[in-house]
C-alpha cells in the first residue's frame, strides 16, 4: 500500500518482481511460487502495458520461473502446466525466448505424467528452428524412431546438463526417464529384441539390462516376458484398451477446465 494503491499499477508491478527476487535468494520456494501466480495475474490485468511489453513481462517471468521451478518439489510438473499448456506463455517463448524449450523438455522427459505433455511438446518442437541435444534427443524417438541417433544424443544431453545451472540436479532423473523412454519405445514397435543389442542402446551391462527391462515392463505394463535362456525379451499384443485410450485423452480435461474457468473469471472482474 506504500508503493501504490493500484494492485495493476507501475510500482506495484516493480515491488512484485523485488518479493520474487527475495524470495528466491532466500529459497523460499513455496512463497516464490506464489509470487509467481501473483505476477502472472498482474501481467494479465495490467491495462498500463502494451501487447509487445506484455510479452517482455512474460517472456522475464519464463526466466526468473526457472529458478523455482526446478528446485519446488511440484515445479517441474507446474512448468509444463504454465508454459507448454498455456497458449499465452507459449507463444511468447515461441517469441522471444525458443532456447527456453530446452527446460520443457527436460521437464517433459523426467515428469511422471510424461504423456499428457509430449504430444504437444512434439508438436512445437517440429515448429521451432531451435535445436540442442535435449531436444533433438525427443525428436530422435518420437519423431524419427531412430534409436542410434538418441543414443547419441543421450550421450551429449549429459554434458549439457551438468553445465547448465538450472538442471544440473535433474541429470539422473534425466537419465533415469530418458532410458525408460528409449526401451518402452524399442519395446513397443518390435516383437522381439535381443537384450545384448538392448544393453547397447542403453550404455549398460547385458545383466543390468535384463533388470532394466523387467522394471521397464512392470512400469509401463507392457505385455512381455524375458526370454532369459535365449538373451530375448518377446513382446505379446500391445494394444491399448478403448478404456485406457478413453482415460488417456480425458485425464487432463479438469486443468484445461480450471485454466477456462480462471480466464473467465479474470475477465469478469475487468470488465470485459
Amino acid at each position: 500500500a506504500v508503493v501504490s494503491t493500484q494492485s495493476t499499477g507501475k510500482f506495484y508491478s516493480s515491488a512484485q518482481w523485488g518479493k520474487l527476487a527475495s524470495e528466491i535468494l532466500q529459497q523460499n520456494w513455496d512463497q516464490a511460487m506464489d509470487e509467481l501466480e501473483r505476477l502472472k495475474d498482474n501481467i494479465m490485468a495490467a491495462v498500463h502495458l502494451t501487447q509487445s511489453e506484455v510479452l517482455i513481462q512474460r517472456a522475464w517471468l519464463v526466466h526468473w520461473g526457472l529458478f523455482v521451478y526446478f528446485n519446488h518439489p511440484q515445479g517441474r510438473d507446474k512448468l509444463i502446466d504454465d508454459f507448454l499448456h498455456q497458449k499465452t506463455y507459449l507463444n511468447a517463448i515461441q517469441t522471444m525466448c525458443p532456447h527456453i524449450l530446452r527446460y520443457i523438455t527436460t521437464a517433459v522427459v523426467i515428469s511422471k505424467r510424461r504423456r499428457d505433455g509430449v504430444k504437444e511438446l512434439i508438436k512445437v518442437l517440429q515448429q521451432e528452428s531451435y535445436k540442442d541435444p535435449i531436444t533433438e534427443f525427443v525428436e530422435s524417438l518420437y519423431v524419427n524412431f531412430d534409436f542410434d541417433e538418441a543414443q547419441s544424443k543421450l550421450k551429449q544431453c549429459t554434458t549439457v546438463i551438468e553445465n547448465d545451472f538450472f538442471i544440473v540436479g535433474c541429470l539422473d532423473d534425466f537419465t533415469e526417464n530418458a532410458r525408460l523412454i528409449i526401451s518402452e519405445i524399442f519395446c513397443r514397435i518390435h516383437q522381439r529384441i535381443e537384450i545384448d543389442m538392448l544393453a547397447d542402446k542403453l550404455n549398460m551391462a547385458p545383466a543390468e539390462a535384463e533388470k532394466w527391462v523387467v522394471n521397464m515392463i512392470r512400469l509401463a505394463h507392457l505385455d512381455a516376458k524375458i526370454d532369459s535362456k535365449n538373451g530375448y525379451v518377446v513382446m505379446g499384443g500391445t494394444s491399448t484398451p478403448i478404456y485406457q485410450k478413453l482415460i488417456d485423452k480425458t485425464k487432463d480435461l479438469h486443468l484445461k477446465a480450471n485454466s477456462c474457468c480462471q480466464k473467465v473469471d479474470k475477465k469478469l472482474a475487468l470488465g470485459i
